[in-house]
């Protein structure tokens, strides 16, 4: 990807990871800038990364090619709405704001744009990000390209054809590191029950998390078999096994993951109005 021009608008954390990780692979910090109300927290970015700062969403706009929105759900209409005075030069919208569907963001940027909702998640942090991507009927390929490249910077991304898939994705990559989180605590806990010592419970349970995380992902084999690999007859690892599959664990997840996406649904609609 040439060099573009690159606003965000806020520059929370998924801001800052983004800019991180484009910073990282060589991207030109003269071609971004970062708007937020803060200049404390602006301060910290410009130091960090050496990027432009200003408190004027306006002026950061006026000349981008491309435009990351990244202020809370909550604040998107009333930031697009600002902003829709200033983009009649027609650039890429690129929406971090969980909820909010391309056909709210188009009624308040008031114009056919082009527009590209996004969901990562938290591990973007550490470049290590999952992210579903949807492009709305206006976005080129040649812009689907770019929205690809500046995602790519914090992990792996993934495109959906449907709009409403974004909620299916908010429920397998958006929520789902809380639910390993979840699972760690509860093993680390159950560690410590048996007689293990914290640092030591969590310094296990973290390394075969990581382990078993990549694992699966440089393998050929897919996860299913590498379970049952594990898994002999008759051994310790089936007995686990049993009595997970005794307690249903499959079915507390898919009802986890359909009230995640129900809630994103609903989400969607009070957040768009």
């Amino acid at each position: 990807m040439q060099a573009k021009t690159l606003a965000f608008i806020g520059a929370g954390n998924m801001a800052k990871a983004i800019i991180g990780g484009l910073i990282a692979q060589g991207y030109d910090a003269k071609k971004i800038t970062a708007s937020g109300p803060r200049i404390e927290n602006l301060q910290k970015v410009t130091d960090d990364f050496s990027v432009n700062i200003t408190t004027d969403n306006l002026a950061a706009v006026r000349n981008a090619e491309v435009i990351i929105l990244s202020v809370k759900p909550q604040m998107l209409k009333q930031v697009a709405t600002e902003l829709s005075s200033a983009l009649a030069h027609k650039p890429l919208i690129i929406s971090l704001a969980a909820g909010i569907t391309t056909e709210s963001l188009e009624r308040w940027l008031n114009g056919n744009l082009s527009i590209v909702r996004s969901m990562p998640n938290t591990p973007s942090q550490v470049l290590l990000g999952a992210t579903g991507l949807f492009a709305n009927r206006f976005v080129s390929d040649e812009q689907k390209n770019i929205a690809n490249e500046i995602l790519s910077a914090v992990g792996i991304v993934s495109w959906v054809e449907q709009e409403h898939l974004i909620n299916s994705v908010t429920a397998v990559s958006g929520s789902g590191p809380a639910y390993y989180f979840l699972f760690m605590e509860a093993m680390i806990d159950a560690a410590i029950a048996q007689g293990l010592s914290r640092e030591t419970a969590t310094a296990l349970t973290l390394q075969t998390a990581l382990g078993a995380a990549t694992l699966a992902a440089k393998s050929d084999l897919d996860v299913a078999e590498l379970r049952r690999r594990v898994t002999s007859p008759k051994g310790t690892t089936e007995q686990a096994i049993l009595s997970f599959e005794k307690d249903q664990l499959r079915a507390i997840v898919k009802d986890a993951m359909q009230a995640c996406t129900h809630r994103a649904e609903e989400l969607s609609r009070l957040l768009g109005e």
